[in-house]
């Protein structure tokens, strides 16, 4: 059996570049995160009037403009669905698809370019979902439009607007404001990063999953790692199959379970991997199976009782550094 001190010598501890790129394409917080400290140097620049923001835009190279609009509408919690219901009520509200607002004490005007036009204010046109945040577009009107209304709606005046307009609508009044912009942001973020924080860890987890069966398959093509159970291994006396996060099935039909977990910040899987670790070691070793674990991350390595159990009653136990490992020993089980 390995010792804790030398599987963790071993592991990564934080997450791979390549989960951490792979993550990007699939959730848009990770690449807020990174880009928050930006958003707001931009904002803080952008003082001299209200209308600065948008040069300053154009001229940075750091923040590209469907990425400013996503801080925005993250920030100010009005997402693609208000952003279309707005464009259809508020041609009803305004004359001439214009808008006072008062900015510093001084009013002001802006005139809406799109919002009588036939295309929908919606996260796609708006290139703000997953997949097209990724991927940098040119500023235009529809993003202008729709991040003065972020940033001014709801300093308004003589109009009635929707009340969530003048109640979320308010980052515009902390232009050049630079410690109330800043706790704003961080703020706003930490609330974010909590309500997204499980659907964050669970999408990692998948990824790491995938990256262990991209790497398995490269190296052992004629292996077969698109099941879930093995046949005649089950639970509750028989009713239920066994499922595992990933399973090798060699070309004479060898199996082995892989358990995977990567947590860089403590949480109950581990616990739970090793709470099963003896009885399913048990039930695979009687059928002439095997189970291995690939186990890392910093989270992990703190849990030491559940991670010494996961040693003691696993085939083959790796972290994220010694794929290699888990390929041989996957090779021997076919001698």
């Amino acid at each position: 059996m390995r010792t804790i001190e030398e599987f963790q010598s071993n592991g990564k501890n934080f997450w791979l570049k390549e989960l951490i790129d792979l993550e990007k394409n699939s959730s848009i917080i990770p690449l807020l995160i990174d880009t928050q400290d930006k958003f707001i140097s931009l904002l803080n620049i952008s003082d001299k009037s209200p209308f600065t923001w948008k040069e300053t835009l154009k001229n940075t190279k750091s923040l590209y403009p469907n990425l400013f609009l996503k801080h925005l509408i993250v920030l100010s919690d009005i997402g693609g669905e208000k952003l279309m219901r707005f464009k259809s009520e508020l041609p009803n509200m305004i004359k001439e698809n214009k808008f006072d607002f008062v900015w510093n004490a001084k009013n002001y005007d802006y005139q809406f370019k799109t919002l009588t036009d036939s295309k929908p204010w919606n996260n796609k046109n708006l290139n703000v979902d997953g997949e097209s945040l990724i991927n940098e577009v040119a500023f235009d009107d529809l993003i202008e439009d729709v991040a003065m209304l972020i940033l001014f709606g709801g300093s308004a005046i003589d109009v009635e607007l929707p009340e969530e307009i003048y109640d979320k609508c308010i980052i515009g009044n902390l232009l050049g404001k630079s410690d109330e912009l800043e706790s704003f942001v961080r703020q706003r973020y930490i609330w974010v990063s909590r309500i997204t924080g499980g659907a964050t860890a669970n999408s990692m987890g998948q990824l790491a999953q995938n990256y262990v069966v991209d790497y398995l398959k490269n190296k052992l093509p004629s292996w077969d790692f698109t099941r879930k159970d093995i046949p005649s291994v089950s639970q509750n006396d028989g009713r239920t199959p066994m499922k595992f996060d990933i399973v090798a099935k060699s070309p004479s039909e060898k199996y082995c379970a892989i358990e995977v977990s990567f947590q860089v910040t403590t949480n109950s899987t581990i616990e739970r991997k090793a709470g099963q670790a003896q009885a399913r070691q048990a039930i695979l070793n009687k059928a002439g199976y095997s189970i291995a674990y690939v186990i890392d991350g910093a989270g992990n390595f703190e849990r030491k009782s559940a991670l010494t159990t996961i040693l003691q009653f696993s085939d083959c136990s790796v972290t994220f550094n010694e794929f290699d490992k888990l390929k041989t020993f996957l090779e021997s089980l076919e001698k």
